[in-house]
């Protein structure tokens, strides 16, 4: 299955007439100048100890947060809950299995019920690419709609940590060599990891799967596509591991799992072909056996609780801005 590699039509959605951010729908359509600056106002809420600071007052007092996952989620869906209420917010998280729309009602008119009570920040994660665009077009001006991934399409916020996480323990992201390993073609995580590595000029960037889960034509995007695992980490940075995603493959696009994990599984042998000081990132949840030992894992170079914690960070930083409340924090 080809890639989409037409420019995103996120911007004019995500962007209003005076440059404010009204949305965060994906990371194409955002300059690096944005996105510095998103990454900069998370770096606030971090403590000295690399912690998220508890409290942040009443930045969104006042507001209403609506986590509206139409997939199961852990890592994001909690995330997003703990960063509204420590900005002050209200916080709702909706049981998707109860709600109107197995009776027939539609997303638009779910959302426009929870407007009338008030509700002007929807967090969206649904199996479906497009749908917080589809929402993001229908909704009033002081609504916002923060995508927490749809489909195959884009993960924004995911990305955003993991730029985060990357800038915190390696420093400037123009010098470093990539490696985006696994399951290229299911993975909303690696199209926004692409884009926002693309924007903040990663020296390099490779893409390393078994020939059925790369999309085709997706050197466009101009990463090196690769089938040889041990070719693919020689000299990185950083190693940003993706989940299998055996629910969305259709076919047997794998001979089995040990054999995935015999040619494409993290493993010390292979972390040693990477830099020396080369570290290890996972959007989670991991898969251990299969796309990643556990050694690994849990060594000292792996950042994966790093970037669990920036994520709270990272998506407050991003509801403020859309609020339009970001500004400098106490130190």
């Amino acid at each position: 299955m080809p890639i989409e590699i037409k420019n995103s039509s996120s911007q004019p959605l995500q962007i209003d007439s005076a440059g404010r951010l009204l949305h965060f729908l994906a990371i194409e359509g955002l300059d690096r100048q944005r996105l510095l600056q998103l990454l900069d106002s998370a770096a606030q809420f971090i403590s000295s100890d690399t912690n998220v600071r508890k409290s942040q007052g009443s930045l969104l007092a006042g507001h209403t947060v609506v986590n509206l996952f139409f997939e199961d989620s852990t890592r994001t869906r909690t995330t997003f809950e703990i960063a509204g209420k420590r900005l002050g917010a209200s916080v709702i998280n909706l049981n998707t299995s109860r709600l109107s729309t197995r009776k027939g009602e539609t997303v638009l008119d779910t959302v426009r019920t929870l407007e009338a009570m008030d509700a002007d920040i929807f967090v969206v994660r649904d199996n479906s690419s497009g749908t917080a665009h589809l929402i993001a077009r229908h909704v009033p001006p002081h609504v916002h709609i923060i995508n927490a991934g749809d489909g195959r399409h884009a993960h924004p916020t995911q990305a955003m940590l993991d730029m985060f996480t990357i800038r915190a323990h390696k420093g400037d992201i123009s010098k470093l060599r990539f490696a985006i390993v696994g399951d290229i073609l299911h993975s909303r995580v690696a199209r926004s990891q692409i884009a926002a590595l693309q924007i903040l000029g990663a020296k390099e960037i490779r893409v390393v799967a078994p020939a059925t889960l790369l999309p085709t034509e997706i050197e466009k995007l101009g990463v090196t596509a690769l089938t040889d695992i041990d070719k693919g980490l020689e000299g990185v940075d950083v190693i940003m591991m993706l989940r299998l995603q055996l629910e969305r493959m259709e076919g047997q696009l794998i001979p089995s799992s040990q054999e995935y994990f015999r040619c494409y599984g993290l493993n010390q042998d292979r972390l040693n072909h990477a830099a020396p000081d080369a570290v290890v990132m996972h959007p989670g949840p991991m898969n251990r056996g299969l796309e990643i030992a556990s050694d690994v894992a849990d060594s000292d170079r792996s950042l994966v609780l790093s970037q669990v914690t920036n994520g709270i960070a990272v998506r407050m930083a991003i509801m403020a801005e859309l609020a339009g409340m970001n500004k400098e924090q106490p130190s």
